[in-house]
């Protein structure tokens, strides 16, 4: 059985994206306007979270929960 994939808060935002596309839902829900913004390749998750005010455990939660296994 293959294992979940985790999200490191290191990770660039744009990486994230464009490596589980399913993600960007999580994104817009939680408001963030990371999807086509030029600066998610420099920032990363825990910078992201801390800009748009967004809880970060609780959004890795968010994005670990919809990538495929």
């Amino acid at each position: 059985m293959k294992s979940k994939q985790t999200i490191d808060p290191d990770m660039f935002m744009d990486d994230i994206m464009r490596q589980w596309p399913e993600t960007i839902g999580v994104l817009i829900r939680n408001r963030m306007l990371c999807v086509g913004c030029p600066i998610a390749l420099f920032h990363t998750v825990t910078e992201a979270c801390e800009e748009h005010g967004v809880n970060e455990e609780t959004f890795v939660r968010e994005l670990v929960a919809v990538i495929p296994a």
